[in-house]
């Protein structure tokens, strides 16, 4: 299945993408703040829904957790698939929608369009579409539930990753935190978030879809462009080991402006996977659980 998510001719597009989007800069207006909740009891489990956004009839799948209740604020995550993934993919190989169940978020599984499905994060023009998909079903949902909104958080892998990473710089005052997962990160010269954004990264050295190395210049080594979010958010420059297990070493970069940490986590000789999942060993580490880490950062990192 890991081959799925993101094929090596669809790096090509995305990356070619994103050195168009950096030539030609197009800042957009930074998005409002959801709306007051008029949230009713909603029985929880998981549904298939559509929404219309930019014209475009758009899909998502919704996991209400067994814990939520109607005016309470919940969190709400917004789990994002990899290229030629779906919303169905994402959501068995997180199992992010397990994790909402047990601590009580919601989580949203979006889907991309396109044949194969993908979203557009790299062109500013193409992708001015997907950004406001985003942002209007977290605008629905947050009128639907009792949505938290400095508890709104965008997470994704490799795709999936890379548009997380556009929502950072276009949705800063609306996504609290991110964590992205096997993506690619090119130096987006649009980037003007409003506000420190935090991050937790995942990425193996062994990834021979979207290098650790990086593709320069269209892509950034993965702990290059941890350490420059880390310096955009004001982060002390050296960064500190904080975990160390097997073959996962985290170091994180601390002391940031609005507690807008960075961490990084390194596996050394795997590959393009979700770690702590149940995708083929060869690529995956069981040493460290993707899923609760992010959701454990995303706990501590609400929007300042």
């Amino acid at each position: 299945m890991a081959n799925r998510w993101l094929q090596p001719i669809g790096i090509l597009i995305v990356v070619a993408a994103a050195t168009v989007a950096c030539a030609r800069a197009d800042r957009r207006e930074p998005t409002a703040a959801p709306p007051a909740s008029t949230a009713v009891s909603v029985a929880p489990g998981t549904r298939v829904e559509e929404i219309t956004s930019s014209g475009q009839a758009r899909r998502y799948r919704l996991r209400v957790s067994t814990k939520y209740q109607s005016g309470k604020p919940a969190p709400l995550v917004v789990n994002l698939h990899g290229y030629n993934s779906n919303a169905e993919q994402q959501e068995n190989v997180s199992q992010m929608s397990v994790k909402a169940d047990a601590v009580g978020f919601i989580v949203v599984h979006p889907e991309g369009l396109g044949e194969p499905q993908s979203w557009k994060f790299a062109n500013r023009t193409e992708g001015a579409s997907d950004v406001a998909f985003i942002r209007d079903l977290i605008r629905r949902l947050s009128s639907r539930f009792s949505i938290d909104a400095n508890r709104v958080y965008a997470t994704g892998i490799s795709n999936g990753a890379e548009m997380s990473y556009r929502l950072m710089c276009d949705l800063s005052d609306t996504i609290a935190a991110a964590g992205l997962v096997s993506g690619g990160y090119p130096p987006f010269k649009d980037c003007s978030p409003t506000r420190a954004v935090p991050v937790v990264v995942f990425h193996g050295t062994a990834d021979n879809l979207l290098s650790y190395e990086g593709r320069p210049p269209l892509m950034l080594p993965v702990r290059e462009w941890a350490a420059s979010w880390a310096a955009r958010n004001g982060c002390a420059a050296k960064s500190q080991v904080t975990f160390q297990k097997g073959e996962v070493t985290g170091e994180t970069w601390g002391g940031c402006r609005d507690n807008a940490d960075v961490t990084l986590y390194t596996i050394s000789g795997k590959g393009h996977s979700w770690p702590g999942s149940n995708m083929p060993a060869s690529i995956t580490t069981q040493d460290i659980h993707a899923t609760d880490v992010i959701w454990d950062f995303f706990a501590a990192h609400p929007k300042k």
